[in-house]
Parts: C-alpha cells; structure tokens; sequence
C-alpha cells in the first residue's frame, strides 16, 4: 500500500489536482505533513467565489485534517467563520507556532482515505 508522502502541493501538481488546488483558483503551495495539509501560504485568484472552502472540504473528505499556522487578516477571519480554533504548538526549528484547525481534528489521528493514499 502508498501512502501520500509527505511535503510541498503546488497548484496544477498531481497532489494539488487531487484536491482541487489548480493554478487558475489558487497561488502559493501547500505542505502535506503526516495526516494534516498544512494551508501556510495560498492567495486566493478569485476571492468570494468559495474555492478556499471547495479546498478544505476536499482535504477533510479524503481523511486529511486542515491546519492553517499564524494566519494573517482575512485569512483569521474566514477560519473563525468556519469553526477553526487556534492551539500553540512547537517546532523544533521555529518554537511555539499558532496553528489554527477545527475542534474535532485538533487531537487524534485522521484516517486517511485508500484514495488519498494512492496520489503521490
């Protein structure tokens, strides 16, 4: 069995079709790291249109988690209105980081879907 591995989404790569993160909706990367995808530096290219939420529920459904460090201005805002939480966590290399998730997928491992496991 593959497992996704872990590391950088770029829009338009394998991964990044996989979720619906496409060069024509999206700018930036995002960064897969066991069962979470972290959402650290994205520009929306059409914003209001709802594809930040097409994304997210994307991830959630294939049993991934949505983790979202230090988000600035509308970014804050959009997480507090989709029920995400800030928690403080440590990296070895950067310390304490805020890193903003949903209640239930803050604590516990997610299970990845087979389908998810597959893309690499």
């Amino acid at each position: 069995m593959r497992v996704m591995t872990n590391g950088i989404i770029n829009p338009d790569s394998k991964k990044g079709q996989f979720f619906g993160f496409t060069s024509d909706y999206f700018g930036g990367w995002l960064w897969k790291n066991g069962n979470r995808v972290m959402i650290s530096f994205i520009e929306s290219k059409q914003p209001g249109q709802g594809h930040l939420s097409t994304l997210f529920a994307a991830i959630e459904s294939y049993g991934l988690k949505v983790a979202v460090p230090t988000p600035l201005g509308q970014m804050e805002k959009i997480l507090r209105r989709k029920g995400f939480v800030p928690h403080i966590e440590h990296d070895p290399q950067m310390g304490p980081v805020e890193v903003w998730m949903k209640p239930q997928n803050a604590n516990g491992p997610g299970v990845m879907t087979e389908a998810a496991k597959q893309v690499n």
